[in-house]
Parts: C-alpha cells; sequence; structure tokens
C-alpha cells in the first residue's frame, strides 16, 4: 500500500528525475519560477576538457610564453629564415624553369616539322614505239645503266639500214668526182679549161658535203636504235610502275620513274624566329618517328625565298593584297636542307617520312665538367633570351655587291658568218686561175 502511493506521488516522463515544479512556494507568495534580487546566482558549471576534446572543438590557443629559453626563440627564427629562403629559392627556379621553356619551344633551333627529301628520275623515251620486253618490276633496286624496257626495234633497224645504203651512194660518188677533179687538175691548158677545173672540183666539193650530211644520218639513225633500249639515268629504286608490256612509249612522256638512291637529303621547316641559331655547316640530328637512333648530318642550304600570298598579282597586274591583319601573328618557316652523313643500321630513307630535327652547336666537344658545361648551356641560353641571338659572320649570307648591276640580258655569241671563199678556200681563185682541191 505505501509503494503504490509512492509511485503516484512520483512524476513520470523526461523531467521525472527533476524536482516537481511549483507554481507557488508555500512559504512564499513569489512565484517559483522568479527569484528574489538578493538571491545569489548559480554557479554555472565548467565544461570537462576531455568532453570538449571528444566533441571534436580546438583547443584554446595558448600565449606565447614570453619566459621562454633563449635557444627556443632562436631556433623558431631559423625555421622561418629557413621557409622563408625556401620559398624564394622555389619561385627563382619556376620563373628560370618558365624562361628555359619559352626559349626552348620559342628561339631553339629544332623543329618536328622535318620530311625526308629525295630526287625522282623521270624517264622518257627518246623515241617513240610499242613496249616489247620490260625487264623491272615495281620497287626493284637498278643501277645506273641497266635496261628498264624495250621498244620494237624494227622501224629504227629499217632506217638504220636506208641511212648506211644512201652513205655507201653518196661515198661512191664522192670517189668519182674526186678521182676527176684530180685528172682534170693535171691535164694541161691544150686539153682542159680553167673553166673545166673549176667545175669537176666544185663537183667534188658538193659530193664532199653529201657524204658528210650521210655519214650524220647514219649516226642518227643509230643512236636512235640504241634508243630503243631505255635505260635507269641513276642507282635507285623502279616506283609506281605502271607499264607493262604492250604499251606505246611516246616520245618526251615520262612512263617510269627511279627514285635515286644518291640523292636524299632532310629538309626542316624551322620558324623565322629560330633562324638566328642556324647557320651553314652546323650539326644536325634528324630523328624518325618510330626509331631512336637519330640520322646525323650537316646544314648544307638555306632556302633563300618563300612564297608570299599578298604578293600574287590579280586584276591589271596590281598585287592582291589581303586587307585582313590578325592579332596574333605566327612565325613564318624556312626550309633548311640537311645533308645526310650518316645513317644507322635499321633505319630505312622513305622519302615523305617525318623526322624531328634539332640544329647543334658546331663547336668542338668542351672538356669541362658535366655540371660546368650545363651551366654554361644555360647561361648562354638566358643571355640570347634577354639580349637576342647574334647573328654570326658566317651565317649572315651574302646578298651581293653595293654597286647596282643593270638588269640587262646578254645577246648570244654567234660566230661570224663566213664567205663561200672561207668555207672551200682556193675553189674558184680566178676567171683563168686553175682551183686548188684539198679533199
Amino acid at each position: 500500500m505505501a509503494e503504490s502511493e509512492q509511485r503516484r506521488a512520483a512524476p513520470s516522463g523526461p523531467d521525472a528525475g527533476d524536482e516537481p515544479r511549483r507554481i507557488f512556494d508555500v512559504a512564499s507568495t513569489t512565484p517559483a519560477g522568479d527569484k528574489p534580487a538578493d538571491a545569489p546566482a548559480p554557479e554555472r558549471p565548467r565544461p570537462d576538457p576531455d568532453e570538449r576534446l571528444q566533441a571534436g572543438t580546438p583547443p584554446p590557443l595558448v600565449a606565447a610564453d614570453d619566459d621562454a629559453p633563449p635557444s627556443h626563440r632562436l631556433r623558431g627564427a631559423l625555421s622561418t629564415f629557413a621557409k622563408s629562403i625556401a620559398t624564394l629559392a622555389i619561385i627563382l627556379l619556376a620563373l628560370l624553369a618558365s624562361l628555359l621553356i619559352w626559349d626552348f619551344y620559342v628561339t631553339a633551333p629544332w623543329t618536328r616539322d622535318g620530311r625526308v627529301r629525295v630526287q625522282v628520275a623521270s624517264v622518257a623515251p627518246q623515241v617513240s614505239g610499242q613496249v616489247t620486253d620490260l625487264r623491272v618490276r615495281d620497287n626493284q633496286f637498278v643501277h645506273k645503266g641497266d635496261t628498264l624496257y624495250v621498244i620494237d626495234k624494227f622501224d629504227f633497224q629499217r632506217t638504220l639500214s636506208s641511212a648506211q645504203a644512201a652513205l655507201r651512194s653518196r661515198a661512191a660518188d664522192l670517189q668519182v668526182k674526186k678521182v676527176q677533179a684530180e685528172r682534170r687538175q693535171r691535164l694541161s691548158d691544150l686539153a682542159t679549161t680553167a673553166e673545166e677545173q673549176q667545175q669537176y672540183v666544185g663537183n667534188a666539193t658538193q659530193a664532199q658535203a653529201t657524204f658528210d650530211a650521210a655519214q650524220q644520218d647514219v649516226d642518227q639513225a643509230n643512236v636512235n636504235l640504241l634508243r630503243t633500249e631505255v635505260k635507269s639515268p641513276v642507282n635507285g629504286y623502279v616506283t609506281n610502275l605502271l607499264m607493262r608490256v604492250g604499251d606505246y612509249a611516246h616520245e618526251g612522256t615520262s612512263n617510269i620513274s627511279v627514285i635515286d638512291a644518291d640523292s636524299y637529303w632532310i629538309d626542316g621547316y624551322f620558324e623565322e624566329t629560330k633562324m638566328a641559331h642556324i647557320c651553314l655547316g652546323d650539326r644536325a640530328e634528324a630523328q624518325l618517328m618510330g626509331y631512336r637512333t637519330p640520322i646525323l648530318g650537316t646544314v648544307s642550304t638555306v632556302t633563300r625565298g618563300i612564297s608570299v600570298s599578298d604578293a600574287a598579282p590579280s586584276t591589271q597586274g596590281l598585287p592582291n593584297v589581303d586587307p585582313v591583319y590578325t592579332w596574333v601573328r605566327l612565325a613564318q618557316r624556312v626550309p633548311v636542307r640537311i645533308a645526310i652523313t650518316q645513317v644507322p643500321d635499321g633505319v630505312p630513307l622513305v622519302s615523305g617520312m617525318t623526322a624531328t630535327v634539332t640544329i647543334r652547336d658546331p663547336a668542338p666537344p668542351s672538356t669541362d665538367p658535366w655540371l660546368v658545361q650545363r651551366w654554361n648551356a644555360v647561361h648562354q641560353r638566358l643571355v640570347d633570351l634577354v639580349q637576342h641571338p647574334q647573328p654570326h659572320a658566317r651565317c649572315v649570307p651574302v646578298m651581293g655587291g653595293d654597286a647596282a648591276v643593270p638588269n640587262i640580258l646578254e645577246d648570244y655569241d654567234l660566230p661570224p658568218a663566213q664567205s663561200p671563199s672561207q668555207l672551200n678556200p682556193g675553189l674558184a681563185p680566178s676567171m683563168t686561175g686553175q682551183p686548188r682541191q684539198d679533199h
């Protein structure tokens, strides 16, 4: 019975453990929620440091101790100074790296725009005819003088035979007329006259000229017969062969191409901002795509002119100038020819292959330590970046003399015309004089 009364008197709910609320105090008329003026303020409980750390709140800042030992203060000052020096060094290194990268991509003499080039001999027959024998195949290596194909020889053999027959006829006529002229020369004035002697000597001279012309015809016919065998003019590879037996070869029309294996070179198209570092004779390295070992060479020539679009003539021959001028101007590229001096084993040369071309300093290798060489190279690049590259005497091409040369075409230097007496001296000295025959 007593336990049930206590359960009824005990409050329930979330505030069951607190003191029960009362509206009015029995001993006073002041409400329970109001406090008297002279009542002392309740003491606020201090938070537990362990609970605050567990809640994740930062610990309170600890003021610097002015009474710290001098060694601790010196150590802190040195640490701050070292951090400042390290930050300054990082900034300087970043600035130096930026300058070197700028110099490498803007002024350093290298380019990815390189091409392998070669001379191609376009072979054309010197006579016309049907192809009867094709002796090569595509991509075959041929030597200089090897026969590529043969043209039908029948017509040319007949022409040669006819020319030889005409030559024999002219030879017989010349022999007879020379003998007649000599016989008339030995006769006395009673048996012949000066006029008759001049006539016979003239006939012999004409026969000699006809014989010489016939001899030239034989030579031409013989050469044409030899030209029916079209030969390779260079050592190289037959490329893009489309000919077949039975095709008709036209005189002067190219129908087969041979790549000259002895004429390979590399063209590097360098930006004009990099030309100050390129000189004739400089060492060059060209690395083909897909091959690690570079091709070695030297700078042989620099192109002296490229096409200018604004210089193209338009109406009435006036220049056609584009009115648009962009704010950002791209550097023009200038072709530089690299003569190949060494090709690594296993690296093929194919015309049109791309290469990264780098120009090296032609100076002999230095004996200084590696670190000194690197420092000198960096110093020189920084100087060039600030002061701009200074052209060398051997890099500046000669543009011509100071005096203006008139642009006048020269006339042909032809030999003076000769008179008949100079061509045939002594043939007709006078009306009554005997001719002198030198044939």
